[in-house]
């Protein structure tokens, strides 16, 4: 399994962290012990004091495949859900400063939450997804998927031209605007639509 992410992939959200607006997707990755597993409780990590919940769609991979064509990108995911890329903040600037690379920040430990899948077909509506994140029960993210810079047919295409896509990969498809630090005792929840997909609280 490999856990894709993508970076500033909304424009409001690379302009509320002061970044260029990118000319192409930036793709980073996690390893499989980044995913939080069901049940598991979510803790704090001891070696930030910024973490910040990144909430996204996610989509499923059901079919191998490589040099994929954009016009049959949708062939190869069959399910979405949201998800949270948590970010240690401060390591992640500190790695930055120096030109380094951000897996301190981004690839943790538990540092991937997912949600309960939805199955999708040929007639999901692409460019028409909603979804947000509660902290505490308000609202601090919310997201439609026609807002992205790039589609999901474009990063599945894109992705496998560096990547092979394998049946269980995972893609992060980027945050919007509105993330927001979280602390010891913040309880989370993420709606697709006006489904609840996953909720739990921070240890």
């Amino acid at each position: 399994m490999k856990i894709f992410c993508i970076g500033r992939n909304y424009v409001d959200h690379a302009k509320e962290l002061g970044n260029d607006i990118p000319l192409e997707p930036i793709v980073f990755m996690k390893p499989k012990s980044a995913l939080l597993q069901s049940h598991t409780p979510f803790y704090y990590p001891e070696f930030t004091n910024e973490l910040h919940a990144e909430a996204e769609l996610v989509l499923r991979i059901n079919k191998n495949g490589k040099y994929i064509q954009e016009k049959h990108a949708g062939k190869y995911y069959n399910g979405i859900s949201i998800g949270i890329d948590f970010t240690a903040r401060d390591i992640q600037d500190e790695l930055k400063a120096q030109g380094l690379p951000w897996e301190k920040a981004k690839a943790w430990d538990n540092s991937a939450v997912i949600g309960k899948w939805i199955d999708i077909g040929p007639d999901f509506k692409k460019q028409d997804v909603n979804f947000c994140l509660y902290k505490n029960k308000e609202l601090t993210q919310q997201g439609n998927s026609g807002d992205m810079i790039f589609s999901f047919d474009y990063l599945v295409s894109y992705i496998s031209n560096y990547f092979s896509l394998n049946i269980g990969d995972v893609i992060f498809t980027g945050t919007p605007v509105g993330v927001s630090e979280c602390v010891v005792g913040d309880e989370l929840e993420g709606f697709v639509e006006d489904e609840s997909l996953f909720e739990f609280s921070i240890k």
